[in-house]
């Protein structure tokens, strides 16, 4: 660095000091591009698959009976899978590739393993369809969404299975720092299900129907494309006969406090889903809501868990509390960079993004001014629910999965109460303010646990001193949004310039974001491509 004269500026000073934080920044940087990158084309698709469907279906029985058959195979995914099983697993095998100890033979019996019990789990699912659906929405009991929805679910559920066990390749992946296949999976699903879509429209077919089967069809392909990407890295996992290894013991007891942790999640969507189903339409608004809250929370939140949990996991067994601090510090301060100015958009302006990206075919006003209430409240949210993901790992890395089940508990108290409470008053926006404020009481019990883990927990000081700069640069970008949308509002009416509209705001809201952050020292475009040139 040039040694000048001039006074030192501070944020130069601690740009500097941000070279010598060793590999952790290196490889989450790197990581978090690579998954936040695929997960962005994933969403971008799941938007346009949204579109389509909200086109064709609009909010009615078969886009209603659809979005709860969706959900269900989903619901257990991220009980089985990214949820209980892969929070134990990760850290685990982690340690084993690290110390050599046959992480292979380890991997294999817990494929094996989640085989066997989830083929079970599916066939007995298949039976109990008709209460299945009962319980994700008693609201359809007696008309034509319960038969449709029972008929759908049939055909989507044994998603689960393939799902599941792409999940497990993935920890596999993630954990030896292969993100690319992985985070590219998802992409597939959105792929088929457009495919489906046009194929449908081309030749007249049920459009119900067809994106049902599309769910099992892209089950198939995400699976194919993981197990082919850890057969390259030296993980080729073929099933076995399931045997109850000393290791899987272990597995299974870290796992099932997690387990009943996710549990209580799915609850917790399941009692804003019972709520919306009891309102006409509320289902299709809350969901459509969902995919946009849904957007920077799986960019961001969900890729800096994915890189955060094996980082800290090593971290850990190698006795870096330095380390982890970093990571930890650095995995917040770009999770929030990126959250809380989204957070802020979608209080600001959620009636033209709805308008825009879903009013069209059979979705209109009506449905674009229910969604967009929705949308507001869970901004509000966002930053808590990407927090969550920050957090977690805190925990899952040390093995520990009972303490987050009892916070999670609480979140279910405080849901219920709010959703069934207000329901009555404020209708199916209850639902939406019971997500919101239970989200952000897991992320006060997270912090306020995490206290006693030491340095490796606890955000450094260049995090204190750059959060009040981005909530500074969000709030300006705000203002600039609500400025911007009394300009182009006349121009967000009209059909033909309504997308060029929306696109003008948005680089409205980037351009004042990131020139205020740069001007208050948020932080520094060169960080980015450093971090870069350092991977």
């Amino acid at each position: 660095m040039s040694k000048a004269p001039a006074p030192p500026d501070p944020m130069r000073s601690e740009a500097a000091a941000d070279e010598t934080t060793g590999p952790a920044r290196t490889t989450m940087a790197s990581g978090f591009l690579t998954v936040g990158g695929w997960t962005l084309m994933s969403r971008i698709l799941g938007f346009l698959r949204d579109m389509m469907i909200a086109a064709y279906l609009g909010t009615g029985a078969q886009a209603q009976a659809f979005i709860v058959a969706f959900s269900l195979p989903n619901l257990f995914r991220r009980f089985f899978a990214e949820g209980a099983f892969n929070m134990a697993f990760v850290p685990m095998f982690s340690k084993r590739v690290e110390s050599g100890n046959d992480p292979l033979a380890f991997a294999r019996d817990a494929f094996s393993a989640m085989l066997a019990l989830l083929t079970v789990f599916t066939l007995l699912a298949l039976w109990a369809m008709p209460w299945l659906v009962l319980a994700m929405a008693a609201g359809f009991s007696g008309d034509e969404r319960f038969t449709l929805a029972v008929e759908y679910g049939r055909i989507a559920f044994p998603y689960i299975l393939f799902i599941s066990l792409a999940a497990l390749l993935s920890g596999v992946l993630n954990a030896t720092r292969r993100f690319a296949a992985a985070a590219a999976a998802p992409v597939l699903l959105n792929v088929i299900f457009i495919a489906a879509l046009v194929l449908a429209g081309m030749f007249g077919l049920d459009v119900g129907h067809s994106i049902t089967w599309a769910v099992p069809a892209a089950g198939v392909a995400q699976l194919a494309l993981v197990w082919r990407a850890a057969a390259r890295a030296g993980y080729r996992l073929v099933p076995r006969r399931p045997r109850l290894t000393p290791e899987l013991r272990r597995l299974a007891r870290i796992a099932a406090p997690a387990a009943l942790a996710g549990g209580v999640v799915q609850i917790n969507l399941l009692v804003g889903r019972q709520v919306a189903s009891h309102f006409d339409g509320a289902v299709a608004w809350l969901y459509n809501a969902d995919r946009l809250y849904q957007l920077p929370l799986g960019v961001v939140g969900i890729a800096i868990g994915i890189v955060l949990l094996p980082e800290l996991s090593r971290r850990l067994s190698a006795h870096d509390a330095a380390g982890g601090q970093e990571a930890f510090s650095r995995a917040t301060e770009i999770a929030l960079a990126l959250t809380i100015p989204a957070a802020v958009a979608l209080v600001v302006i959620p009636l033209p993004l709805v308008e825009v990206l879903f009013q069209r075919g059979r979705f209109g006003p009506d449905d674009t001014a229910a969604t967009a209430a929705a949308v507001a409240i869970y901004g509000l949210g966002l930053p808590a629910f990407v927090l969550q993901k920050v957090y977690q790992p805190l925990f899952f890395a040390r093995e520990n999965t009972r303490t987050p089940f009892h916070y999670a508990l609480v979140t279910l108290v405080v849901n219920a109460v709010v959703a069934i409470g207000l329901a009555p008053l404020i209708g199916y926006l209850a639902a939406a303010i019971g997500t919101t404020l239970s989200a952000w009481a897991m992320v006060w019990q997270l912090r306020r646990g995490s206290r006693p883990m030491g340095p490796a927990a606890r955000l450094d000081g260049r995090f204190r001193r750059r959060i009040w700069r981005i909530i500074a640069a969000s709030l300006v970008m705000g203002a600039c949004l609500w400025a911007g949308q009394l300009v182009l509002g006349p121009v967000l009416a009209l059909g033909g310039w309504r997308i060029l509209a929306l696109a003008g705001l948005i680089a409205i809201g980037a351009l004042s974001y990131f020139g205020s952050g740069q001007m208050l020292g948020a932080f520094h475009p060169g960080e980015l491509k450093a971090g870069l040139k350092r991977g």
